[in-house]
């Protein structure tokens, strides 16, 4: 069997397993099995895939056709242009959450303190960090199996983030200038409804955001005043149709320059919030 061969045989047995995006992940998965870029493949598409490549590259197809998402194959995900480790102990990175990231580099500067929390695979913290060298940057997460994902991935990217294991503010010492996460925020009741690559295989501690799924945003918007210095920021990922209730409890604590910011798709995803100045 040919390279051409095998990616058009992959690509037909993901489209009948039902798999949406099938040329795409029948193609990265080929890339990732046998380590070779679109030009390497252009070069040697007609010659005979190795053996073992072959039987690795069915294996994949297989796990992918049982809906077990295409980074627990490949164990990575790219985040604003790094590369990031990921397992099922930890949320799979999304292009969602470069908004957050983005709207946080808009409104941080050198020598600021900031923290992350439910920092997960340590994508934003360590994203900040490559992105403004000159922040000291705290990363927090419940999971202990989470921060040591978050750790290696800080290592590969020769990022310097402090990690500490807390149940949001619990082991939280000392004020910053600006506050980020990503939160759980999907209501209990619809992740049975989710994509079973999410569903069955992402963890449940990065989804459930309670039976509203503003219970986390409730805790951190209250609790963060105590940790937030004057002036400093909070910015939140939120869900699709969350905007109005998360800027209503930012509102309801006192938050200045509030803010929704929307995604390409025009949907709600970044809550931002001001503390007081005075």
């Amino acid at each position: 069997m040919t390279y051409a061969q095998a990616l058009k045989e992959g690509t037909a047995f993901l489209k009948g397993s039902g798999i949406l995006e099938a040329e795409t992940d029948a193609w990265l998965l080929l890339s990732f099995v046998c380590g070779i870029d679109r030009t390497a493949y252009y070069l040697k598409m007609r010659e005979e895939m190795p053996d073992s490549q072959r039987l690795s590259y069915e294996a994949s197809l297989k796990e992918r056709a049982r809906r077990v998402p295409l980074q627990h194959i490949t164990g990575e995900q790219e985040f604003m242009g790094l590369r990031f480790l990921v397992s099922r102990d930890v949320l799979i990175p999304r292009q969602d959450t470069e908004i957050l990231v983005e709207e946080a580099i808009k409104r941080i500067a050198p020598g600021m303190d900031v923290l992350d929390l439910c920092t997960g695979s340590g994508c934003i913290a360590i994203s900040l960090k490559k992105s403004v060298p000159g922040i000291s940057i705290k990363a927090s997460d419940k999971s202990g199996r989470a921060l040591r994902m978050a750790q290696k991935n800080a290592k590969l990217n020769q990022a310097d983030v402090a990690f500490v294991e807390s149940d949001l503010f619990r082991a939280i010492t000392g004020t910053f200038d600006m506050i980020v996460s990503n939160p759980p925020y999907i209501p209990t009741g619809e992740i049975l409804r989710l994509m079973p690559e999410v569903r069955d295989h992402e963890p449940v501690l990065a989804l459930d955001g309670s039976e509203d799924g503003l219970s986390f945003y409730r805790n951190m918007i209250r609790d963060a005043r105590g940790y937030l210095r004057k002036g400093g920021f909070l910015l939140l990922e939120i869900g699709s149709e969350q905007g109005k209730d998360v800027s209503a409890l930012l509102c309801g604590h006192g938050y200045r320059e509030t803010a929704i910011i929307k995604d390409l798709a025009g949907l709600d995803r970044v809550a931002v919030g001001r503390a007081a100045a005075e």
